[in-house]
């Protein structure tokens, strides 16, 4: 076997996973503590994250963050606000999808609760950031394997690269590879359905209106970007989602159009169309000596509330914070005490949205008509409640719960 290659330098963190949640903890450690030092590895090469055709909901708290780290500055012109969101709940061939639900769009006065960003966007801008604070890279690189020592972790790369740091961190996605190396165990099923991403033009403009359609198969959302252009997120039994993912053209946007509908004037496609497997996984533990788990290899929920990347961005939030508060007092990074302070504040709010999101994803992906008159009237009793609806808006816009600094918009 070839001998490993060691990197001299002790790091304080390396960030397994370069996606939104690890590029966006790399930045916030750099800007809370200049002098610590972070090392990101990812199997794909940062340089092509502007090809990624896939858009983001961004909530106001995780804008709060960003503008803090200096990123949202950069990318707001590109960003399209949520005005408005109606929810609606209806068969696929009923006629008319009367409206139950509908939410003002401003989290406080002139601050939309959520901006639509394009992946491709925000994530160049996290990486340039990033490499400006002097965060290093091992991209492309792939993690192997790790040991954990009394007083470091070393990780080990695909091609025998070492890496030794105080602290390794999973931002490896829901499948992580790191996290089940650590013996962290989850709790999942799957849902049977699958996501179908893609965006559309339509002729005409949206107003800045996001619509949540719950049809039998699964909510059907349409999220605005900028222009006439929307992104969508269309959950079907995963059979179902493959089969129109594999269509040609036309049985697609004619699939499309049945649950579009008509009121934004012709469609088009306007970009790749992809699935992805639905799925709750929560990890039972988020820390290890020496190890931590951040977004999805956290926690994978159903899109149906727009949660998952937001999440992730509360993780950030909370580790960089006690990570930068600990190095302040002395304290090591890598230590378990400060690592449960981490867990103690993400790990409640995480099974509490999982919840959430399976009971309501239970509640209305079906096609019983007794449960669809118990949720359309009890849509209705929340439509009636401005003080009801304006706690949903806080939760939607990231600010319920103890908030890190960050996602208030104040520095570490």
């Amino acid at each position: 076997m070839a001998r490993k290659k060691s990197v001299p330098d002790m790091f304080d963190v390396v960030i397994a996973g370069g996606g939104y949640v690890g590029l966006s903890l790399a930045v916030a450690l750099k800007q809370g503590d200049a002098g610590l030092t972070c090392a990101v590895v990812d199997p794909k090469p940062m340089e092509d994250l502007h090809k990624d055709p896939r858009a983001s909901a961004i909530a106001a708290a995780a804008s709060r963050m960003l503008s803090q780290l200096g990123i949202w500055q950069k990318i707001a012109g590109e960003a399209q606000p949520i005005n408005e969101m109606i929810v609606t709940d209806s068969k696929l061939r009923d006629a008319v999808r009367p409206v139950f639900l509908t939410f003002g769009g401003e989290a406080t006065e002139g601050e939309p609760f959520a901006h639509m960003m394009p992946n491709g966007v925000m994530m160049p801008a996290l990486y340039k950031a990033a490499k400006a604070l002097g965060v290093s890279f091992f991209a492309p690189g792939t993690a192997e394997t790790f040991r954990t020592h009394p007083d470091h972790v070393e990780l080990v790369l695909e091609d025998e690269t070492l890496l030794k740091s105080r602290l390794l961190v999973a931002a490896d996605g829901v499948r992580s590879r790191l996290r089940d190396l650590a013996g962290i165990r989850t709790v999942n099923w799957d849902y049977g359905q699958s996501g179908i991403v893609t965006t559309v033009k339509h002729e005409r403009p949206h107003n800045g209106r996001a619509e949540e359609h719950f049809l039998p198969a699964g909510p059907f959302a349409i999220l605005p970007l900028p222009g006439n252009r929307s992104s969508l997120v269309w959950t079907e039994k995963t059979a179902d989602a493959d089969r129109l993912v594999r269509s040609d053209d036309f049985t697609f946007e004619l699939e499309l159009e049945r649950r579009f509908g008509h009121h934004l004037g012709t469609l088009e496609l306007d970009g790749p169309r992809r699935a992805y497997p639905l799925g709750l996984k929560l990890a039972r533990d988020f820390v290890k000596p020496r190890f931590a788990l951040i977004g999805d290899a956290a926690h994978g929920i159903h899109p149906i509330a727009g949660q998952g990347l937001n999440l992730g961005f509360k993780d950030v939030a909370a580790l960089a914070e006690v990570l930068v508060d600990a190095r302040r007092l002395g304290q090591d990074l890598g230590g378990f005490d400060v690592l449960e302070r981490y867990q103690r504040w993400r790990r409640f709010d995480t099974f509490q949205m999982g919840v959430v999101t399976d009971v309501l994803n239970r509640l209305f992906s079906n096609d019983n008509d007794v449960l669809r008159a118990m949720r359309d009237f009890g849509l209705g009793i929340v439509d009636r409640m401005p003080g009801l609806k304006t706690q949903f808006i806080k939760e939607a816009a990231g600010f319920a719960g103890p908030v890190p600094k960050l996602l208030s918009g104040e520095p570490i």
